[in-house]
């Protein structure tokens, strides 16, 4: 089975090629430069640029680049399984389904689903870290689709940004909210709904913010001690490693996973984000 991912799912280069997961990089426009999403740039790079003063902008994923792999795996008599990034958030996954029926045209015995995985960075990541795990298991097609659509609808994004601006420019607040906002050390607590973002409450400091996170965590997650817990940050790697010892110290999971927001959020979120996912009560 060929299990496909984009990159908003904010796993590394490296698990793409260590599991052989095939991955359709979303584009990144720097001034008057595109670049493919890891292969062709680093989230740091992203956010070099933005703290230079620059705005960086993201598109889907090539629909050309989804035409051609979507061939070969209908030459190939494979069956495939693509998770894509939240519809709300992106249209590569309206596009990835317009190139499979394209593709249907010419390859009736196409054999690939698609779902909509309403989940973004590493609550996304989880996800294709599971489908690598199910069908390394062998399982079959059907129950990996019910499987991996059951987790999506349970995966709870938990994020804060450091500064309100990079939200003001992607149009998610008002440019008067953020002014307030930054001078009064408000931080946004938000949360994804139905692949959507959603603010949940502002508070005043970063520290409480932190705070509030890990009481929502203890108020919607279940079996937190038996789960694989991720955390994304913004290019901020010390203030994830605070979030993270203070789930150890709360919940003891199973493991924390800790990865670099990527260009696809990060671009819009902003240097010192910083995200919390787990399953919710099952």
């Amino acid at each position: 089975m060929k299990l496909f991912a984009d990159s908003a799912c904010d796993l590394p280069k490296s698990f793409f090629e260590e599991n052989k997961v095939e991955l359709l990089p979303l584009r990144v426009h720097i001034e008057d430069k595109d670049y493919d999403d890891i292969m062709g740039i680093h989230s740091t790079e992203v956010y070099a640029a933005i703290r230079d003063g620059k705005h960086p902008k993201t598109s889907q994923a090539s629909p050309e680049n989804m035409l051609t792999l979507f061939e070969e795996l209908a030459k190939s008599g494979e069956e495939g399984f693509y998770i894509a990034f939240s519809s709300a958030l992106s249209g590569t996954y309206s596009t990835a389904v317009m190139m499979k029926e394209q593709v249907l045209e010419t390859y009736p015995e196409l054999k690939l689903t698609i779902i909509d995985s309403l989940c973004a960075s590493l609550g996304y990541g989880l996800l294709v870290k599971e489908a690598v795990r199910l069908r390394d298991e062998g399982i079959d097609l059907a129950t990996l689709e019910e499987k991996i659509r059951f987790n999506a609808e349970h995966m709870e994004h938990l994020f804060t940004v450091e500064d309100l601006d990079y939200m003001a420019r992607g149009g998610r607040v008002s440019k008067a909210s953020a002014f307030i906002g930054g001078l009064l050390n408000i931080k946004p607590l938000l949360h994804v709904e139905e692949g959507k973002l959603v603010p949940i409450e502002k508070i005043r400091g970063r520290k409480k913010v932190i705070k509030r996170m890990i009481d929502v965590m203890a108020e919607r997650g279940d079996r937190l001690n038996e789960q694989v817990i991720a955390i994304s940050h913004g290019d901020d790697e010390a203030i994830a490693l605070e979030l993270k010892q203070l789930i150890e110290e709360k919940f003891q999971p199973k493991s924390i996973e800790i990865h670099l927001i990527g260009s696809a959020v990060g671009a819009h979120a902003g240097p010192g984000t910083l995200a919390l996912f787990f399953l919710n009560k099952l």
